[in-house]
Order: C-alpha cells, then structure tokens, then sequence
C-alpha cells in the first residue's frame, strides 16, 4: 500500500489527506484553496489511481471506504513527515509578517477574550489579524474543525482531540432577578432550585460526557428540576431569567457583566463550587507550525492578564 502511495505526487497527496480527514469536497477544496470541480478531479485520479471509490455516499455525505480507513494512517505519516522536512523551516517574525489567524471559540469565551486578544495582537504584530468566529463545535466534528483552524477555544473534561493548553478558568453562579421570591438573605435552598423554573443554555451534545453541574446536581438529588427555558447560547441567559421567577447557572465572568444591567443578583446555594476551565486546542500537525506556536505564546500573556482580573 504505502508503495503505491509513493506514486501518488504530492498534490494529490494533500488532497488525499484532506479528503479523508474532511470526507467533504467543498471543506477539502476550501483547505486546499481549490475549486470543487477541481476537488472533484482529483479525486476522480485518486480513485483511478486506487481503483477504489475511497469516498462513498451515504445519504447527504460521505462515508470512507474500507481502503480509505486503511489508508488515513499511511497517508497523514506521509503529510506529517514532508510538513517535517519542507513546512516547518520558515521563522515566524511578527513584527514583519500579515499572517491572518484563524481562531474559534463561544460567544461566552469572545466576551472574555476577544479584546485582550486583539489588543496584545496589534501591539506585537501589528501587520497581523485574527478572524474570531463564534461557533459550538459538536465533538464528532471537533478534529475536522482543528484542520481549518489556527486554535479553538474549548472547555476542559470532554476529551476533544488534539494538543491543548488551559487558557482562563471560571466557575458558575446562580443568578436570579433581584426582587425574586425565594431569596431569603441572598440565598437559595435545595428545595428552592428542585422547586422553581430553571433557564439553561444546550448549544452541541457533549457525548455521554455529563457537564459537570450535571454532577452536581445529580448528586444533591436535584437532577429533575422544572426546566423551563433552554436557550442556545450562555449570553442570553442572564437576559432570559430578568424580570422572571427563574434562575440560572452562568460563568462567573459572565454573570458580573449583567448584574447592573438586567437587575440581576448572584445567589448562594448549596452547590458546591463548579469549576470550569477554558482551553485552546490545536491539530497535532500545528504543534511545531512557528506561528501557531507563537500565537499560543501571545495566548499565554492573554491569559495572564485574564487570571489576574478579578472575578
């Protein structure tokens, strides 16, 4: 196999390695900067070269043939050894460089973020820049998203592929509206949240993986509390529950933002803390890629900067 791998030349390899890591010819043509006709040709000589259809169609997309799973690992060793020897050689210097970024996160890590980011990204490379897009990556589609991303930001404790480095850490609160019923001394009882309507925020499964106020709350027996409200994104949360008899458990970072605001207050409860921790995650062939390595530098001081701001 890897003998007939060696005829292949090396455009078509890096389109082999796109299309079996996308399975997708419009997100392999976006990756290789090509066409889909032109996608579609190569892949037309891949499976002529293989005599295999490699992609197969089930239903809307595809799905890769038995060779095709054979070949993934021969193929990325191919792409990784010549990314070794011919990619990685050029320094990164980001006083001089217009390299645009790529990076991915929540909304609710952009509220944290974005600004000190941007910030230290014009100071150190002022010809740089970043396109920050805001997007809940589902998990089977997390190792297809690190390709066509510089780094995403995603919490800790589901088991995403990839390297990855803590960034921020958080931890959730309770919030209701000021003038809520069940407050008593800024406080709400284990019966109080089995008792009254919740807001919660689902934006992607997350596996069989439960999220870790999930633990909590199975384990203070408050598991089947009265969801009334679900919304798809944790910034509308805290508007969500204003004015109304619920409550809501958000980041910290977030719920500080939105107490003036929206009339907000952050209850006591019997939870225990619940911690959360941001983190960027980078496809392994970006591991030694200069300014990927650079960009997870300048993230670093980021996250100095953010650990120091009080919560």
């Amino acid at each position: 196999m890897r003998e007939r791998l060696r005829e292949v030349d090396a455009n078509l390899l890096l389109a082999l390695h796109a299309l079996l890591e996308e399975r997708n010819l419009t997100h392999a043509g976006e990756r290789m900067t090509m066409s889909q006709p032109a996608m579609s040709g190569a892949l037309t000589r891949l499976r002529k070269h293989f005599d295999d259809e490699l992609l197969v169609r089930v239903g809307r997309g595809f799905e890769l043939s038995p060779l095709a799973e054979r070949l993934r690992p021969a193929v990325e060793e191919a792409v990784e050894a010549a990314e070794s020897l011919l990619g990685n050689q050029r320094d990164f210097d980001p006083t001089s460089s217009e390299r645009p970024f790529s990076v991915s996160m929540s909304e609710y890590a952009m509220t944290v973020l974005a600004e000190p980011l941007t910030r230290l990204l014009a100071e150190q490379a002022p010809g740089c820049s970043v396109s920050m897009d805001a997007v809940a990556v589902a998990p089977d589609q997390f190792e297809s998203q690190l390709m066509r991303r510089d780094l995403i930001i995603g919490p800790l404790g589901f088991d995403f592929p990839g390297r990855r480095q803590p960034v921020f850490t958080d931890h959730l609160v309770c919030v209701v509206d000021r003038d809520n019923a069940r407050l008593v001394d800024g406080a709400l009882t284990l019966d109080d949240l089995r008792e009254m309507p919740h807001a919660v925020a689902q934006f992607g499964a997350a596996g069989s993986r439960k999220r870790p106020l999930e633990v909590e709350m199975e384990r203070l027996e408050i598991e089947d509390r009265t969801i009334l409200v679900q919304v798809t994104s944790l910034l509308t949360l805290p508007f969500a529950v204003s004015g109304t008899e619920m409550c809501a458990f958000v980041p910290a970072r977030l719920a500080h933002r939105c107490l003036d605001v929206l009339d907000l207050v952050v209850a006591d409860t019997p939870l225990e803390p619940v911690q959360i921790t941001e983190a960027a995650h980078w496809h392994p062939r970006r591991d030694t890629e200069p300014a990927v390595v650079w960009l997870r530098r300048l993230l670093y001081d980021v996250a100095v900067a953010v650990e120091d701001a009080v919560v």
